[in-house]
Order: structure tokens, then sequence, then C-alpha cells
């Protein structure tokens, strides 16, 4: 028998980390295909369906042959849709001319790393943070500088933390507001002030708004509003429940456009048609509509869930304002939070997501819970988790 020859890997491979929780996500399915029961509250996906005035222009927009390429940047009716939405929700003027259509929020991540970082060039963020954005900077070639934060600043940068940690090697911070796993809002003043620091040390601040339009506490505004300069990444995957879709965008300064039209060309050549089409059908008042009263929906998970878990003994000193997570210190149940959530998923069949998926700061004291289930079902898995405490090791075939 001859032995497989295997190609060599690029170097760069062996330092971008899987996701953990896709190993327990694959687990659970597994699972499931054996009859168990598993509560999901490790998905980032809304679990509402796509509403059905979006379905139905994607449906129009197939049957009548709107299958072909678009420009690269994006339909022109989709960009100029955007700006308008802007313009009712923020008050901010934005040309159609600087909007990015992208193949999901993370086209347009990969586009603004691969415009702006070149091989050694430092990105400042968060940790814990979006296990995404630093493994777009090391395709790169760039180096993600991780920031540890906590909850004394609600698991955002502080302006002195991005003072402190700014080298000669920093070409761009990214930020997000909400964040994810943390669902915690940027104070506008924060923001403004690295946005301000960016510009005067002549580097980049990238902005995450993907979750923008879920928040459910305090007040909030799109970095537009105070700078022009800024990169903004959107998407219509969360507040929009489109994620199969794969759609996004980003604002980006008007002497940028061209670059980033020029990778994108190269890069995936145009974001889905059908699914441009219909994303015209989200800013309606109908769909708009429908999206508040998810919204609300859930508001009252998050009600629900925070104290239950407190109750169960995790520790979430910050309450989340926005998104549908909750990032919770287990430190006085585990100090290994793959092990337990691991061994939870096994025994109550209840997967969440551990800490190490976001970053290396304090990762074994902390876990994730995505409230992108119906109350009934987050209560099960609330039932459940007090029972793998107390030591009962019944698995269960089916809700209660």
């Amino acid at each position: 028998m001859v032995a497989e020859r295997v190609s060599p890997l690029a170097r760069r491979i062996a330092e971008i980390a899987p996701f953990h929780v896709m190993e327990l996500l694959a687990r659970s399915r597994e699972l499931e295909a054996r009859g168990r029961s598993i509560v999901h509250m490790e998905i980032g996906e809304p679990d509402f369906l796509t509403p059905k005035p979006v379905c139905d222009a994607g449906i129009r927009a197939m049957e009548t042959g709107k299958l072909f390429y678009t420009p690269a940047l994006g339909l022109p009716e989709l960009r100029a849709a955007i700006a308008r939405y802007y313009h009712d929700r923020y008050q901010v003027e934005v040309p159609a001319s600087r909007i990015i259509i992208t193949t999901g929020a993370s086209g347009a991540l990969l586009l603004a790393i691969g415009v702006l970082i070149d091989p050694g060039d430092e990105v400042l963020m968060a940790d814990p943070g979006y296990p995404c954005n630093r493994n777009f900077v090391r395709l790169m070639g760039g180096v993600p500088a991780e920031i540890a934060v906590g909850a004394e600043s609600a698991y955002q940068l502080l302006p002195e933390m991005v003072a402190q940690h700014w080298t000669a090697k920093t070409r761009a911070v990214m930020v997000a507001s909400p964040s994810n796993p943390t669902g915690t809002l940027m104070p506008e003043d924060s923001l403004r002030a690295i946005a301000a620091m960016a510009r005067e040390r002549g580097g980049a601040v990238i902005v995450d708004e993907i979750y923008h339009g879920l928040v459910y506490d305090g007040t909030y505004t799109t970095a537009l509003k105070f700078s022009d300069e800024a990169f903004i990444i959107n998407s219509f995957s969360k507040y929009f429940n489109m994620t199969g879709w794969r759609l996004g965008w980003m604002v980006a300064p008007q002497a940028y456009v061209r670059e980033f039209d020029k990778l994108a060309q190269n890069v995936y050549l145009a974001a889905p048609t059908p699914a441009q089409h219909a994303a015209l059908a989200a800013f309606t008042p109908e769909t708009i509509a429908i999206l508040e009263q998810r919204r609300a929906e859930f508001r009252a998970r998050r009600d629900f869930l925070v104290p239950a878990l407190r109750e169960l003994g995790f520790r979430i000193p910050v309450v989340p304002q926005g998104a549908f997570y909750i990032y919770a210190d287990c430190s006085g149940l585990t100090d290994d939070s793959f092990a337990f959530a691991r061994d939870l998923l096994e025994t109550a069949g209840v997967a969440i997501t551990p800490g190490a998926d976001f970053g290396a700061n304090a990762a074994a004291r902390h876990v994730r819970f995505a409230y992108t289930n119906a109350i009934a079902v987050l209560a099960e898995g609330v039932k459940r988790i007090g029972g793998f405490l107390r030591g009962q090791t019944t698995k269960p075939v089916g809700l209660a």
C-alpha cells in the first residue's frame, strides 16, 4: 500500500485554532441522531425564521431571473437602502457610494483586514472577543494584540488601554458594540476617544456593529455619527435573522472604496445575488415591525436567563445590554470550562460554549450561553443544568 502523500501546510494554519464549540456541536448532533434531546445554548444564530417579506422578495428575485452577478460593491438599490437606513435609524447621512455589500460580516472583516494590514502589523482587540477577528489578522500575516478586559470595564476596551498598548507596529484597533461574547456596549465617549486616538496616530478603527438593533438597555449610536474615518462592519444575520443568506456590509471612508472593490472582485467577486434582492425587503416597515417584536422576545429571554443562571451559581457581574449572549464566570463550579461544557452535554444534554473560543483571558473560568431559543426551552436547560450540578446523571430523552 502506497502511503498517502501530504502536501506541506502553510505556517499560518498552525496559528489558527478551530472553534471548540464546533466539536461540541458535532457531538450534540451525534447524540441527537441517537435519540437524545439536546438544549442548544451554544449557537450564535437567531432561532427565528427569516421574516416572510424578505423570503418572498428572495423568491421573486429567483422567479424573475435576478440571478446574475452584481457589481462587486453590491446591488446599487441595496446600497441606497442601507444609506436610507442610517438616515432613518441614526440620523446620519452616509453616501451609498461608501457602502460595500459583502458575503456576510465575515466577508467585510476579511476585506477590512486585507486592505489595511501588512505582515507584521499589529491590531489591538479585546480579549475575550470574537475569535475570527484574531484569525483574520493572522491570515493576512498581521499580529493580533489582544488586551485582557474584565467586568470592571464591561469587557470593553478603554481609551487608556488602547493608549497603553499602542506601539510603532500598531496599524488598527478593533472594537465591538454590542460585543460577542459578552453582549456589552461601548460607551459613546470611549468609542469617540478611541476613534480620535487612532486618527491622531495614523491608524484605523474597525467597529463591529453586527448586533446593532439587538440592544435592550441604554442608548447607542453608530460610530459614523462622529467619525467618517471609521470602518463599520454590519450584517443581515443577527437583527435581520438572515444567517444562511450570507450577507453583510461595510461602510468605508470614500478614499478606500476603490481598494475594497478590487479586493472583493478577487476574493468572492460579489455577494449572493438572490440574497441581495431579498435584503431589499429587510428595511420595510412590515419587516421592521416583525424584527422589533423579536427583539422584545430576546429581551424577555435575557431577563429570564440571567437571574436563573445566577441562582445556579454562575457569576454574571455585568448584565448584557445587547446581542443574545451571557458571558458567565463558572469558576465557582469548575476550574475547566471546556471539560464542564463537555460533561454538561454528555450528562445533561445541554450545549454551551467554553471560554476558550473567545481568547486566553480567564478562558477556563468562563462559558457563554446563547439565549437563541424559546423561554420554555431555556427553562428546560436551566432545569437540566441544576440537576447536573446536584450530581444527577440522568440522560433526558425529551423536553419536559
